[in-house]
């Protein structure tokens, strides 16, 4: 219940963030066009706070935290008074309409850069892209007998740590292969040798993916490096089943029902299979081993799944320093590399939309609120500036997806404008009627496909 609620308000702020910067984009063009704005709102719904300042605009939020909007005078809306017109947002030029509307979603890239300027000005810890051992039959599995090594680049693009392989990953979902350059690990220092670098060619002619299941990862067969996990009893949650079993810390698992334990997921498989099931547990507390029993909880995984469930943590070795990163930069180093992730992760969602649109991607991967508030709850769990990194990112497709051709969004507006700008007449008012009908009955088919994946990963 308090992950929900944490999720829930970290998504608020989130939205709210998001929303108040792609409309304030909006409404400081137009008030550098003279255009009257009359409403300035962050949500929907019954109105919670407001305000109006001095040129009679009312600064509002409501109670539905859930988008806002801009209301501007507008002769199309309602007749205007006389001396009106030169406010009035349908009586600029084309050019200024533009402005005002391509306004909102280049805010969202501007705070993108922001948000990693400040991200990379306070510096985020982040693991190398060490990779422990590659996966027979599986695209990895052509990088054999090497041994632990560090990808260094994909495409030739470097990649410098796990956050950053992951997205050059991403943008490979719909393409026929990439390549990938690795460094082995030497063994004296367990750093990589630069000298020894190798490029592989990686096909990706018969991979599936499935994000409901894996990491794109572990999918292509890179098994990354964890530190060793031991089967010994580090923490409990109190009145789960294994408290209630009078587990200890430091309790060494040895056996299930009679059959040797060899590894901590051999342990949690079998747990997650045996829910609400009685079982004997061999464990090894100081010198005396003695057998308990233990009954796993059950959870809810999906709509008709349950998974047992314990409550215990294990012993888990220190990363090692040598293997972390720490991603920090000076003040103009910082607004560069912002600058090129905000490049980055558009170029990436972009090709997403395309390859979304061409069939090389399934609409199965679309994502909506309740992931965003997953991963916003995430993040802010990590600290400031993976919150930062994560409203970087979607603001960044926030800014994007509202640059889509579709009349009910900032794209269809400007599609309409630039063919006004071509005609040198404006699209009829019947047109864009029905153009806006259609646009919105599209986008509820996106938005009900993107909540339907969200349910299916709770």
């Amino acid at each position: 219940m308090l992950t929900t609620l944490w999720n829930l308000g970290a998504f608020i702020v989130t939205l709210s963030i998001l929303v108040a910067i792609h409309e304030y984009g909006h409404f400081w063009v137009a008030r550098r066009c003279a255009v009257k704005v009359q409403r300035f709102s962050i949500g929907f719904g019954k109105v919670l706070f407001k305000y109006t300042d001095r040129l009679g605009t009312e600064f509002a939020i409501a109670a539905i935290p859930l988008g806002g909007y801009v209301k501007m005078l507008d002769g199309r809306v309602a007749p205007l008074l006389p001396g009106e017109e030169q406010f009035a947002f349908d009586k600029k030029t084309v050019w200024q309409r533009i402005a005002i509307v391509s306004a909102g979603p280049i805010a969202n890239f501007l705070l993108a850069v922001v948000a990693f300027f400040v991200m990379f000005m306070i510096g985020v810890e982040s693991a190398k892209p060490i990779i422990k051992t590659t996966l027979e039959d599986t695209p990895m599995g052509i990088i054999k007998n090497e041994g632990a090594f560090q990808v260094t680049a994909i495409n030739d693009q470097r990649v410098d740590d796990l956050g950053a392989l992951n997205l050059e990953l991403v943008s490979q979902i719909g393409e026929s292969g990439f390549n990938i350059t690795i460094a082995p690990l030497s063994d004296d220092k367990n750093r990589r040798n630069i000298e020894l670098t190798k490029t592989f060619k990686v096909s990706l002619q018969n991979w599936t993916f499935d994000p409901k299941k894996e990491s794109i990862i572990t999918s292509l067969g890179l098994l990354p490096y964890t530190p060793d996990i031991h089967l010994e009893v580090a923490d409990l949650v109190k009145g789960e089943a294994g408290d209630k079993a009078s587990l200890q810390v430091g309790d060494k698992l040895r056996a299930i029902n009679g059959v040797k334990l060899t590894d901590w997921q051999e342990f949690v498989e079998l747990i997650q299979k045996n829910a609400n099931q009685q079982l004997q547990l061999e464990i090894e507390r100081g010198t005396i081993v003695t057998t308990i029993n233990l009954t796993p909880g059950a959870r809810k995984i999906g709509s008709d799944s349950i998974q047992g469930y314990i409550g215990v943590s294990p012993v888990v070795d220190p990363y090692p320093d040598e293997y972390r990163v720490k991603l920090q930069f000076s003040p103009v180093n910082s607004f560069i590399k912002g600058v090129e992730k905000t490049a980055q992760l558009t170029k990436l969602t972009f090709n997403t939309l395309i390859k979304l649109v061409t069939g090389d991607i399934s609409v199965t991967n679309l994502s909506g609120p309740v992931s965003i508030a997953k991963g916003a709850g995430m993040s802010a769990d990590y600290g400031i500036g993976y919150f930062l990194g994560f409203l970087a990112l979607i603001s960044v497709n926030l800014g994007l997806m509202n640059l889509i051709p579709l009349p009910v969004l900032d794209g269809g507006h400007l599609l309409y404008y630039f063919a006004e700008l071509i005609t040198g007449k404006p699209i009829p008012e019947n047109i864009q009627e029905i153009g806006f009908r259609i646009g919105a009955a599209i986008l509820m088919v996106l938005m009900t496909i993107a909540i339907f994946n969200d349910f299916n990963l709770l």
